[in-house]
């Protein structure tokens, strides 16, 4: 029974990786397209924005939460964006906007979740609206296509003529998440809130708080992929985003996060979010209609589901 549950652990662990790899030496084997440098930064362009935001909703769900408001909040930092560099011309006063005003947002979700104990799933698919309807608001509705520069050459600009900027911005995030969380005594309070808020309280954790701080973390997360995003297509859009909590969610369940809190690691939403551009970017090379993309990721979050249910009930 033990050799089995170890099993089960180092399958949810290491499994992904190993598909991950497994599919990356078969593709490098049929296309040679994929194995060329330009595909390979490609990928990573790709997954950048969607990176962020996994990394955001890592620290969520690790914390027991969801947010399904997240395309929205990318929605209204695009308008803000836009409406902030159209009002001062000024790109740095804008990007502060567009950062403020949709973690205030989050800072809402936070609010209702951990003040009033309310349902996460709940509170964020109500403001996922409310988002997303003052995104319309204040944008008009419409697309306007910004003109700066600097914000094109940061969605589409390199270091070095090589790695593209908004991918140097997810490994930033990445690092500086992966010190908060498995290096840091917040980090430690993210893991013990989503396992056991009681246990956490009674041992000191104001659980209000640390349940509070991930939500922001997740604000923080989406707007700055809202800013790539909108400097990527030098517009800005209030109808984009929609979806990108599937994405973001499915990239922490794939990599091992559990829906009940507690468990995961940002390794592992690397691994999640890198394993889905993989998998659309295979599709497209080898021609597989675009419907089964989202075929697949839906039985890969079934599956990763199902194996943390299976290692659950070993416990």
């Amino acid at each position: 029974m033990n050799n089995q549950k170890i099993s089960l652990e180092v399958l949810q662990k290491h499994g992904i990786t190993a598909i991950l790899l497994v599919m990356i030496v078969g593709m490098c084997i049929v296309s040679p397209v994929f194995r060329t440098t330009g595909n390979v930064v490609n990928i990573l362009l790709q997954v950048s924005s969607n990176g962020i935001l996994s990394i955001g909703m890592l620290f969520v769900m690790i914390g027991g939460g969801i947010d399904l408001s997240i395309g929205s909040i990318i929605a209204l930092t695009s308008v803000m964006l836009g409406q902030s560099l159209g009002m001062t011309g000024n790109l740095g006063a804008g990007i502060v906007i567009a950062l403020v005003v949709p973690m205030l947002f989050a800072l809402i979700n936070g609010f209702f979740i951990s003040k009033f104990n309310m349902f996460p799933f709940v509170v964020t698919l109500a403001t996922q609206l409310v988002i997303r309807g003052a995104a319309y608001l204040i944008g008009g509705g419409a697309s306007v296509s910004l003109v700066s520069a600097e914000l094109r050459e940061f969605g589409t600009g390199t270091l070095f003529g090589i790695l593209p900027y908004p991918v140097i911005c997810f490994l930033v995030i990445a690092v500086i998440a992966y010190v908060l969380l498995h290096m840091t005594r917040y980090g430690r309070y993210i893991y013990a809130v989503g396992g056991n808020s009681a246990s956490a309280f009674a041992s000191g954790v104001n659980v209000k708080l640390v349940t509070l701080s991930t939500y922001i973390f997740m604000g923080f997360c989406a707007a700055v992929a809202g800013i790539i995003t909108t400097a990527r297509i030098s517009a800005s859009q209030p109808n984009i985003g929609t979806g990108l909590e599937t994405d973001a969610i499915a990239a922490c369940v794939i990599g091992g996060t559990s829906f009940t809190g507690g468990i995961g690691s940002v390794p592992g939403a690397i691994v999640g979010i890198i394993m889905i551009g993989v998998i659309y970017n295979s599709m497209n090379l080898l021609q597989i209609n675009s419907y089964w993309q989202t075929i697949t990721k839906g039985v890969l979050i079934l599956l990763a589901v199902l194996l943390d249910i299976l290692i659950s009930k070993k416990k």
